[in-house]
């Protein structure tokens, strides 16, 4: 639990909002009235004080004003104007984490004027705390900040510290573009099930509870996928059949590509940072 320590959100958005519901939720917060969101929408801190019971402010210079702890919950191509508007203002103790895609700590630090600055890549299932986030601090992160890093990811899921901020960018296309892929596939399992006669949401329930369930059962055995894939792939059966199909249609080749050139991607946009 956060302690009486004041977090300042700079930006009120999706994002933003899912972690503040996410800090409420668990208790990590207990008091709504330490979170302060800086949001130029008035329609938006509207409905965060409504909601939540924060508090809200359009001016982020107000927003950082004693807080211990400043998230930079803000799209990447404003974060230049708002980090202008932040610099040498922060307090100098204070912990900055950064949500923000493709903004590299050297920039962020440069940027903010602030040594002790934490760069975190969320993906979507945070929403519902089973979220993966990974992160890498500056050198200038102290071993509380570190644990109070920990404490407010691990509200969002499971959180894994990285000595190198590159492994993020692997991390961006593996478990956060990760998240579309699998969307994909999880609608074209649908599309099929509706294919072959099944109504939507039947072919919907099955499609979900059989990937979830398979998930688990890697969970629970530990198991090598191929040796569980092997388990129900008998000789000449319908599986067999199915997987021909997969592998005809090069769908390990077509994955591999998709993480590569989200990687890519990613790489692009660390450098433009």
């Amino acid at each position: 639990m956060l302690t009486d320590l004041q977090i300042a959100f700079i930006g009120g958005g999706t994002m933003g909002e899912i972690i503040i519901s996410r800090l409420l939720a668990t208790k990590t917060v207990d008091n709504p009235k330490l979170i302060i969101v800086g949001e130029p929408l008035a329609t938006r801190c509207l409905h965060l004080e409504k909601k939540y019971g924060v508090s809200t402010t359009g001016c982020n210079l107000e927003a950082i004003k004693g807080a211990s702890i400043v998230i930079l919950a803000v799209k990447p191509q404003v974060l230049a104007a708002v980090m202008a508007t932040l610099k040498d203002k922060i307090l100098p103790e204070a912990l900055v984490i950064s949500i923000v895609a493709g903004a590299s700590l050297p920039s962020l630090c440069q940027g903010l004027n602030h040594a002790a600055v934490v760069r975190t890549m969320p993906n979507l299932p945070v929403e519902v705390g089973h979220g993966t986030t990974v992160w890498s601090a500056s050198a200038s992160v102290t071993e509380k900040q570190r644990s109070l890093t920990q404490v407010i990811l691990q509200a969002l899921g499971k959180e894994f510290a990285t000595q190198s901020e590159h492994y993020l960018d692997m991390a961006t296309a593996l478990s956060s573009a990760g998240t579309g892929f699998l969307f994909l596939y999880i609608e074209a399992m649908i599309d099929a099930g509706v294919q072959i006669g099944l109504t939507r949401t039947q072919a919907q329930e099955l499609t979900l509870h059989t990937i979830a369930g398979s998930v688990e059962l890697m969970f629970q055995t530990h198991e090598h996928p191929a040796v569980l894939r092997n388990k129900v792939t008998s000789p000449g059966g319908v599986t067999a059949a199915g997987l021909y199909e997969l592998e005809k249609g090069s769908l390990r080749t077509v994955i591999a590509n998709a993480v590569l050139t989200a990687f890519s991607r990613t790489q692009q946009l660390s450098n433009m940072s």
